[in-house]
């Protein structure tokens, strides 16, 4: 799964990656370092064909979710694509709430003998790291009408290159799918994994492993060396 991501676009780079209205009102982006499901993230949606960055809850509430929020335990900031046509809670933004969302890398953890060991994964390329992803609004209908719209990156299996440290990643997609994804016009075919030479890696502070770590300290994605056992240092920074 992928449950931590850092963001560091500037705005733009957002109107030029995403091909924003070029009098979109900017925004003062502020870099992220440790983005964590529930938090708010910007989000890129199409609406009659013009796109926007909005503000999205991380972890999706279906809109037909009738108990309160507290009470949704699962998991939703992940889809699974094998199974994102069936499941309730994904099924319906499938087919009609598509979104892109931007990260500059993501995180992902290797277990060894010394503990969960995180990596930092970002593109080769320096390009921003874009997720697709699924979105919905929901209503408070019981308590006060309070509405949210929230927001799940899909995930897949894993390149050979990312299957070195562990068997999920995100489904990262390319600027010529951008507009197939968000029309609804790809399908699931669309949800692969990307090619092997896409994605670089380093091994980062496992003070990342924890959620309350600073969202504003840019030392969380430096990398660190290994100290573990020569083989972990074979999957260092490549």
């Amino acid at each position: 799964m992928c449950g931590r991501f850092t963001y560091r676009l500037t705005w733009p780079e957002i109107v030029r990656l995403y091909r924003l209205p070029l009098d979109t009102p900017a925004r003062n982006t502020q870099p992220r370092y440790n983005v964590c499901p529930t938090d708010p993230i910007d989000v890129v949606v199409e609406r009659d064909g013009t796109r926007d960055c909005v503000s999205m809850r991380w972890g999706l509430v279906p809109y037909w979710w009738s108990k309160p929020l507290k009470e949704l335990k699962l998991a939703t900031f992940n889809a699974r694509a094998e199974t994102v046509t069936e499941k309730p809670f994904f099924r319906e933004p499938f087919k009609h709430r598509r979104c892109l969302i931007p990260a500059s890398g993501y995180y992902e953890w290797h277990d060894t003998a010394g503990g969960k060991q995180p990596y930092h994964f970002t593109r080769r390329d320096g390009e921003p790291v874009t997720i697709a992803g699924l979105w919905d609004r929901w209503r408070n209908k019981a308590g006060g009408g309070e509405t949210i719209t929230s927001c799940t990156m899909v995930i897949t299996e894993p390149n050979d290159f990312v299957r070195e440290l562990h068997d999920r990643m995100p489904v990262i997609l390319e600027p010529d799918q951008f507009e197939p994804w968000l029309s609804g016009e790809a399908g699931v075919e669309a949800l692969k994994p990307a090619a092997n030479d896409v994605l670089r890696r380093w091994p980062v502070s496992k003070r990342v492993n924890s959620s309350k770590a600073p969202a504003d300290d840019p030392t969380l994605m430096e990398e660190v060396e290994l100290q573990e056992t020569a083989g972990l240092e074979s999957l260092g920074r490549r």
